[in-house]
C-alpha cells in the first residue's frame, strides 16, 4: 500500500467524521438572517419611479370602505375623505408615516433563539396560507385539511433548521364553528413550535379571546406584551385600492392587545391588480403605504410588517399561477421595494402550482425561492408545502422543501473572498511534493461544514450504490422521516396545569 493511499485512506475517515458532527451554529453554511440583496430587477430610476407611481395613485386614486373608525384617525392625521367617500393620502403624510415606522423589527419565538431579526435585507423562509385541502401523498388524492394536520405541520416546522417561523398553512375545515376555528389555529400552532407564529381572525370580535389565549400560554399578559410570539397576518385591503373593512376593526383590535401586524396587499395581476408586473408592484406598494398610514394614526412605531404580496394569473384561464416566473419576478421587485424604503418586508415565494411534490413541483419552488432570498426578502412566506396555488398542504412538501430552501440560502449567502479563500496555499501544497488533491486537506476538513450544504434527504450516491441500497424512493423516505417526527413529543407542548387551564377556559379540539 502506498503513502498515498495510506493519506487518502485517512483523509477519508476524517472526512466521514467531520461530516457526521454538527457544527456550531455560527460556523454552519447557512443560519435565518442571511444578508440577500444581490438581485435587484428594478434599477435605482425604476424603484424612484415605483414609488412616486404610488404617491400619486394615494392623492389622486385614494382607498374607499375605511371603518368609521379608520376614518377618524386617518383624517386626524392629514388624510382627505372626498365626497364619493375615498380617502386619499398627501405625500407628506405618507413620508411622515415613513419616518415613524420601526426599522428595527424583531419577531419573537416562544423561545429567543427562534427570535427574527427583519432588519436590512435579513432573509428568512417560512410558511403561510389558508389552503383547504391536503395533499395525502400515499393515496395521490386531496381531502380537507383538519386541526390535527395544522398540528402536525407546526411539530414538523419546529424540527426544520431552515424553516424559521410557521404561519398558519392550512384551514381548519374540521371546525365549523369560526371563533373555534381561530382560537384552536392558534393552540395547535403554538403547541407545536416554539418558533414565530403568523395567523388570522375571522371577525374582530374574536380577537380579546385569542389574546386571552396567548396571555395564557405566555404566563401574563405582560409577558406577552413583551415577548408577542405571534403576529397577525392581516389582508387589510380588498385590491383593488379598498379597505376590507372587517378585517381593518380586527387590525386595530390586534394593535390594541400589542400583536405585530404583516399589511398585506395580494391583488392578481390581470385580475385584481393591473396586468403588468411594474403596474401590480405600484399598486401593492400603494396599499400597504396606505396600511401604514392607517397604523401610524393609531399607534405610531407599532410593528408592522410591509406585505405587498401581488400574484400572477395565468392569462390564458384567469387562475392563480403561483408558480411561474412571473410571481418570482414580481416577489423579487417587492423585495426591492422594502429595501428602498428601508422597512421590514414580506412577500409569497416557494408556491407550486404542481399538485402533488414532483419535478415541476421542484423547479417552481426553487425558482421563486432562491430569487426572493437572493433580493433580500425579509419573510419569504408560503416558501414549503403549497400546491395547486394554495389550495394545498403537504407534510411530506414541507419537509423537502427544508433541503430546498437550504440550496437557496446557501444561493443567498454568496462566495467569500478573502486570503484563505483565494486558496493559493492550498494549491501550492498540493502541487509543490504534495499528493496533487485536495481530499482529506486541512482546508477541505476545516471548511467542509462551514461552506458546504448536505441535503437531509436528497440522493447524492451513483447509480450502482442507489442500486446496491434498493433504489430508496424519496418520497417515501420523506413519509417515514415524517412519521419519525410524528412520533416524538414536541418540544413547544404546554405545561399541564397551563394546559388543562386552557382547556377549562376555551374549548381545544386537539385531544390532551
Amino acid at each position: 500500500m502506498t503513502e498515498t493511499t495510506l493519506r487518502r485512506s485517512g483523509g477519508r475517515a476524517a472526512r466521514l467524521s467531520a461530516r457526521a458532527s454538527v457544527a456550531e451554529p455560527a460556523m454552519r453554511p447557512i443560519r435565518p438572517g442571511l444578508r440577500g440583496g444581490q438581485y435587484r430587477p428594478l434599477s435605482d430610476a425604476d424603484v424612484q419611479r415605483i414609488h412616486e407611481a404610488a404617491l400619486r395613485a394615494l392623492f389622486e386614486i385614494g382607498l374607499a370602505d375605511a371603518p368609521e373608525s379608520g376614518i377618524a384617525a386617518m383624517t386626524a392625521a392629514g388624510a382627505i375623505l372626498g365626497t364619493d367617500r375615498r380617502l386619499r393620502f398627501p405625500p407628506a403624510m405618507v413620508e411622515d408615516a415613513l419616518a415613524r415606522t420601526r426599522r428595527d423589527l424583531v419577531l419573537f419565538g416562544r423561545s429567543p433563539e427562534n427570535d427574527l431579526d427583519l432588519s436590512g435585507t435579513r432573509v428568512h423562509f417560512g410558511t403561510a396560507g389558508a389552503a383547504v385541502h391536503m395533499v395525502d401523498v400515499e393515496t395521490d388524492r386531496y381531502r380537507e385539511s383538519t386541526v390535527a394536520d395544522l398540528h402536525d405541520a407546526a411539530r414538523i416546522a419546529d424540527v426544520l433548521d431552515n424553516i424559521h417561523f410557521v404561519q398558519r398553512p392550512m384551514v381548519c375545515r374540521d371546525i365549523p364553528d369560526n371563533l373555534e376555528m381561530d382560537l384552536n389555529t392558534i393552540y395547535a400552532c403554538c403547541t407545536g413550535t416554539l418558533k414565530h407564529v403568523g395567523t388570522s381572525f375571522t371577525d374582530p370580535d374574536f380577537v380579546d379571546d385569542a389574546l386571552e389565549l396567548l396571555h395564557m400560554i405566555a404566563g401574563s399578559e405582560a409577558a406577552w406584551r413583551d415577548r408577542p410570539f405571534v403576529s397577525n397576518s392581516n389582508c387589510f385591503v380588498v385590491p383593488p385600492m379598498k379597505f376590507a373593512t372587517e378585517s381593518c376593526k380586527v387590525m386595530e383590535a390586534c394593535i390594541r392587545g400589542g400583536m405585530p401586524v404583516l399589511l398585506l396587499s395580494a391583488g392578481q395581476a390581470g385580475a385584481t391588480a393591473p396586468v403588468t408586473i411594474a403596474g401590480a408592484i405600484v399598486q401593492a406598494v400603494a396599499e400597504c403605504l396606505a396600511g401604514l398610514c392607517y397604523v401610524d394614526a393609531l399607534a405610531p412605531g407599532h410593528p408592522v410588517i410591509f406585505g405587498t404580496w401581488p400574484f400572477v394569473s395565468d392569462l390564458r384561464t384567469g387562475a392563480m399561477s403561483g408558480g411561474s416566473g412571473e410571481q418570482a419576478l414580481l416577489t423579487a421587485g417587492c423585495a426591492q421595494m422594502h429595501a428602498f424604503y428601508g422597512l421590514p418586508g414580506g412577500a409569497a415565494a416557494g408556491i407550486a402550482d404542481s399538485k402533488r411534490p414532483d419535478m415541476q413541483a421542484g423547479w417552481e419552488q426553487m425558482c421563486s425561492n432562491v430569487m426572493a432570498g437572493l433580493a433580500g426578502l425579509n419573510m419569504v412566506y408560503e416558501a414549503a408545502g403549497m400546491h395547486a396555488s394554495l389550495l394545498g398542504f403537504c407534510h411530506e412538501s414541507l419537509i423537502l422543501g427544508d433541503d430546498l430552501i437550504g440550496q437557496a440560502l446557501r444561493c443567498v449567502r454568496g462566495i467569500e473572498v478573502d486570503d484563505d479563500t483565494l486558496a493559493l496555499d492550498a494549491i501550492r501544497d498540493a502541487c509543490i511534493g504534495g499528493v496533487g488533491h485536495y481530499l482529506g486537506s486541512s482546508q477541505t476538513l476545516a471548511r467542509m461544514q462551514r461552506d458546504y450544504v448536505y441535503p437531509a434527504l436528497g440522493d447524492r450516491s451513483s447509480p450502482k450504490e442507489w442500486e446496491e441500497r434498493g433504489k430508496p424512493d424519496l418520497l417515501a423516505q420523506t413519509t417515514a422521516r415524517k412519521m419519525a417526527i410524528l412520533a416524538t413529543t414536541p418540544r413547544a407542548r404546554l405545561d399541564p396545569a397551563t394546559d388543562k387551564a386552557i382547556r377549562a377556559r376555551f374549548r381545544i379540539h386537539l385531544p390532551a
